[in-house]
């Protein structure tokens, strides 16, 4: 016979992340208290290491200190359910509490604990974690005993699979997260402005109407500045050419009148020469 759905609700449902940290140990009260109810587990660890006679040498990574995840449970119905929270690695995990009641129309946090640990990235994590639940009885005083006493078929399950990531993926999901929403942000404030800006554009329809106008009797203007302008030039250009026409007119007529007086000039000079030459004759 198949198992019931599980009647919790899970955050996250799938994956419990456990992100690491830069640089040595960290000195929060979670990694205090983490570190303190783990201190008999590592040391079994340490002195299991010492019998064996290895040697180990401390190298602060993203994982050398505890590292705390929660996970939420959230009991929709209106019975009481009693839940257990296990793994498959309890050496590495303190689970807080691992195990209770959740009320009807209740939740509850989980505190989830990893234990300081050699990280490898080449290695892949095949951590995971159940969620057991079963409805509590009505009149319930031993919580072990109906543990013990229930039938598989009214058992319900969650599974988890546990993530590690490193401090560049946190950096990287945290840029992710935060661009998303700005974006959301400034859709949502583009949107808001949508309708503002639609009523000043048809507010303002006479104005841009004017200033179309406008531009077009600044264009004919300019326009006839040009050809006023293209007209003058031309004048200009007209002037100066009768001008040196005319200057040139001058000039050639004050050479022929100079040429002419010289001729008449020395024509009377050869002519008093002449007359005062026959005259001279005369006389003597």
């Amino acid at each position: 016979m198949a198992r019931p759905e599980q009647v919790l609700i899970l955050e996250p449902q799938h994956e419990l992340k456990f992100r690491g940290k830069r640089g040595g140990p960290g000195n929060g009260r979670e990694e205090e208290e983490g570190e303190r109810r783990g201190e008999e587990r590592r040391g079994e660890e340490r002195r299991g290491e010492e019998r064996r006679g290895e040697e180990t040498m401390t190298q602060w990574g993203p994982f050398s200190d505890v590292v705390t995840t929660n996970l939420k449970l959230s009991n929709p119905t209106d019975r009481n359910v009693c839940f257990k929270v296990k793994t498959t690695a309890p050496r590495r995990y303190c689970v807080r509490p691992n195990s209770g009641i959740i009320d009807a129309g209740t939740s509850i946090n989980v505190s989830v604990m990893l234990q300081p640990f050699d990280y490898d990235p080449n290695e892949k994590s095949k951590h995971k974690f159940m969620v057991q639940s079963l409805l509590a009885p009505p009149e319930m005083t031993d919580m072990e005993g109906v543990w013990k006493e229930a039938k598989p078929e009214e058992l319900m399950d969650s599974k988890l699979r546990c993530v590690f990531e490193m401090p560049v993926e946190n950096e990287k999901m945290h840029d992710m997260e935060s661009n998303k929403m700005m974006s959301s942000s400034l859709l949502k404030s583009d949107t808001s402005a949508l309708p503002t800006k639609l009523m000043s554009s048809t507010l303002d329809d006479g104005e841009v109407k004017k200033i179309m106008e406008e531009c077009k009797r600044l264009q004919m203007e300019a326009q006839r500045l040009r050809e006023e302008n293209k007209q003058i030039r031309e004048d200009d250009g007209l002037r100066m050419r009768k001008s040196n026409m005319m200057s040139s007119q001058h000039s050639s007529v004050g050479i022929k009148k100079e040429e002419g007086l010289s001729a008449r000039a020395v024509a009377l000079i050869v002519l008093f020469f002449v007359v005062g030459a026959i005259v001279g004759k005369l006389v003597l």
